[in-house]
């Protein structure tokens, strides 16, 4: 059995945790919150630290500091995150689903996300690129 099939998210070590995700980059992307519903919309701008053709940060480690948003899962109670998309690792595993065919860690390379077309790497713009994040909002195909 592999290790996401046996251990819960709190148990996994660092480098387990790291492996998870799928390079995606939509937790990444900026989001606006409706203050009376509460309801979360994802843009297409994304982080100006992220690479567009990895769809990687390319500050990984000191993302937090450049940027005082910007979230480490790691560190929150995992059910405080529902807004993650429903295609996020971590998520289908706090909510007892299997990884999908095309993650990584079951088909065994990177590229398998952006054949998938689960990256945001086609259609993403750098949120510097962005004056009004309103005109940008999105909706997953799931």
């Amino acid at each position: 059995m592999k290790f996401w099939e046996t251990k819960k998210l709190s148990e996994m070590t660092r480098e387990e945790w790291e492996s998870l995700c799928d390079g995606c980059a939509k937790c990444c992307l900026n989001k606006l919150e409706d203050e009376d519903s509460g309801e979360i919309f994802f843009t297409s701008a994304v982080c100006d630290l992220i690479d567009l053709e990895t769809c990687r940060c390319t500050q990984y480690t000191q993302r937090t500091t450049l940027v005082p948003e910007c979230i480490d899962l790691k560190q929150h109670d995992f059910a405080e995150y529902t807004w993650l998309p429903a295609s996020c690792a971590y998520r289908l595993l706090s909510d007892g689903k299997k990884l999908a065919d095309w993650h990584p860690l079951i088909s065994g390379t990177q590229e398998s996300v952006k054949d998938a077309g689960v990256s945001i790497c086609s259609f993403a713009m750098k949120e510097s690129q962005v004056n009004d994040l309103e005109e940008h909002i999105i909706e997953w195909l799931q």
